[in-house]
């Protein structure tokens, strides 16, 4: 074992922890990052981490749920996941801010109990002190801000002891009760003074805070700066009373503790998030303008404006067919609409779209009298779900307007909202069936809860490999619905077409993937049913290593060779097939004595179907 390879704690070890973590707890000095909760909402998700159902957790992360909680049994949705192998729902829960940080009694017990290496080196990946928190991304965007010299975005010019900062009025407002007020009654204002008896250092700590940043832990004082240490820090008291941030003195004289100056920048960051979450629905959504699109450029917002916003964001309806009124008279529906939402340049930075457009030298960069209004292809529902990413860090969405979602954040350039739309797409179009269930289905021909074939196209357009993946997980699962439809063959086809100068050996990437996935499908019921002792026992010894090296395809077809029933020798006893039960058929209808026949059957009809498509293609792969 290298040296610096991690290692998981001992039994005994891990208790001596929860020991001593508890006692710290109790005293007051951490807090827990673990509470109980025996909620219902909780108990579901708990049970879904179990199962590995990916709708069912990405249903109740999205309602709230705390996923660092834990149930009677001190486990958390992690750590059963972890210790149930479903990797997918660990990677999701890791995704949506579940901790395991190494030193933590919950931490260390959730590498100790994980099923298998692949999810440890997984939970390895995400400990505390090698990522960042989920919302890190839109702090660091606030603190760059304090000195992104292009685009100029700042509209304000905050002064204190001779040291001038180019701020944000909006930021400012929403951070700080002092300013909200100050700014309420001067919009206009292009520069505010502070008292010269505030230290340099204390007034630059209260704005870096005030930016979301990390205050310093030493302040410099002493020679060449004009102030005492004493003096220093009675400053950083002293402004934090004047510009009513009361939490500021707490912040720069915490200890050095990792797991305390993590659960402090954590609650500040929160507690920022919010403050720009409570600013952008009240004066962001709290101000956009439905108009009829017809009037768009009549629409007139003056760059002094009580919201301090810079630019504005138009989003049209869709298209829909003119209707007649049925009132009477026959005359037509009002026209399409659209909706325009005051913005701010800063907070749009976040998007590198809007970066380079700002950056350039087109009109959208300057802020002229009247605001600018930019088109923004999509539909205002969309746009409100990107600007609430950009101001908040937050993404809540349903599965109907997901795809629309993930379009929107590949034009626009946000990688992180494409994931999550992704995620969203990955989990709650699952079908609320989890990959153990899937495995175990014998197919179905309900009608699907959404387009697959857009759902591929949009992963082929967008370039997401997740999309890829689980659209042919998807339809490997549910092949017996889709191999006979023209879709099907049209999405076989478009998937060989995008192999640039296809030679006729190439492989098909889609159908690769569903025929692996329809592998694994049948692997996993043949597994459960022990189909490889059976084959075992008649074969000897000395193939028993031949025999683990065959492919998985091989070993079904001599599966289905040993099992196969034909119809005819059915048919010889059918009373014999009344006494034990109702009639099983394979996909091609001839009766087969059990359900592991008919897998056996359908396994080999499935690939067969895949080939006669292939043929009428006159496609090789």
């Amino acid at each position: 074992m290298m040296a610096d390879e991690p290692t998981v704690l001992r039994k005994d070890q891990l208790e001596i922890s929860l020991v001593e973590e508890k006692k710290l707890i109790k005293e007051g000095t951490i807090k827990d990052d673990n509470p109980l909760d025996l909620s219902e909402p909780f108990r579901e998700l708990c049970n879904a981490c179990r199962q590995g159902d990916l709708k069912v957790c990405q249903e109740k992360i999205s309602e709230g749920v705390n996923v660092n909680a834990r149930d009677p049994y001190d486990y958390t949705p992690l750590i059963l996941a972890s210790l149930c192998g479903h990797y997918e729902t660990a990677q999701l829960l890791l995704e949506s801010g579940a901790l395991c940080e190494r030193d933590t009694f919950q931490g260390e017990r959730c590498l100790y109990n994980a099923l298998n290496d692949r999810i440890r080196n997984l939970l390895l990946e995400y400990d505390y002190s090698k990522s960042t928190d989920p919302l890190q991304p839109l702090a660091a965007h606030i603190t760059s801000l304090l000195v992104r010299e292009t685009p100029v975005t700042a509209d304000i010019v905050v002064t204190a002891s001779e040291q001038s900062l180019h701020l944000h009025k909006f930021i400012l407002a929403a951070r700080s009760p002092y300013f909200l007020a100050k700014l309420a009654a001067a919009p206009e204002s292009a520069t505010w003074k502070l008292p010269n008896t505030i230290p340099p250092e204390a007034f630059g700590a209260a704005i870096k805070y005030l930016y979301l940043g990390e205050a310093p832990r030493d302040l410099r004082s002493g020679p060449g700066t004009g102030f005492t240490e004493s003096e220093t820090f009675a400053g950083v008291d002293r402004i934090s009373k004047y510009l009513d941030i009361p939490s500021l003195p707490e912040s720069i004289l915490e200890s050095g503790d990792r797991r305390r100056a993590r659960q402090r920048r954590n609650d500040e960051i929160s507690k920022g998030r919010d403050q720009m979450d409570q600013w952008f629905q009240k004066n962001v959504l709290g101000n956009r303008i439905v108009v009829e699109t017809s009037k768009v450029n009549d629409v007139q917002w003056n760059r002094i404006n009580p919201i301090f916003a810079d630019v504005l964001l138009r989003a049209d309806e869709l298209p829909e067919e003119e209707e007649e009124d049925i009132a009477g008279n026959g005359a037509p529906t009002e026209g399409p609409k659209s909706t325009i939402f005051p913005c701010h340049r800063a907070m749009l930075l976040r998007s590198e779209f809007f970066q380079t457009m700002f950056s350039s030298t087109f009109r959208e960069a300057y802020v002229k009298d009247q605001l600018t209004i930019i088109d923004v292809d999509c539909s205002p529902e969309v746009l409100e779900i990107i600007l609430t990413f950009l101001y908040t860090e937050r993404a809540d969405f349903p599965l109907e307007i997901a795809v629309d979602v993930l379009f929107a954040a590949d034009m626009l350039f946000i990688e992180k909202l494409k994931t999550k739309a992704a995620v969203v797409i990955s989990t709650l179009g699952s079908a609320g069936m989890s990959q153990a269930e899937a495995a175990k289905t014998r197919g179905t021909t309900d009608e699907d809860d959404i387009d697959i074939y857009s759902i591929v196209k949009a992963a082929w357009l967008t370039r997401v490999q997740r999309l890829e993946e689980f659209a042919a997980r998807y339809l490997a699962y549910r092949l017996e619905a889709h191999i006979d439809t023209p879709e099907f063959a049209e999405l076989i086809q478009e998937s060989a077409s995008r192999i640039k100068a296809r030679q006729e050996t190439d492989s098909i990437e889609m159908l690769d993937d569903i025929r692996f996935y329809l592998g694994e499908r049948f692997r996993l019921r043949f597994d459960e049913a022990g189909l490889d002792e059976m084959m075992e026992e008649g074969e000897q010894s000395d193939n028993s290593e031949a025999e683990e090296e065959q492919d998985v395809d091989t070993n079904l077809a001599e599966g289905v060779a040993a099992l196969e029933v034909s119809k005819e020798t059915s048919d010889h006893q059918p009373q014999q097939s009344q006494e034990q039960g109702p009639e099983i058929r394979a996909l091609d209808g001839a009766l087969v004595v059990d359900e592991f026949s008919e897998d056996a059957m359908n396994y080999e009809i499935l690939l067969e179907k895949l080939d006669d498509l292939l043929e009428r293609l006159n496609l090789e792969a």
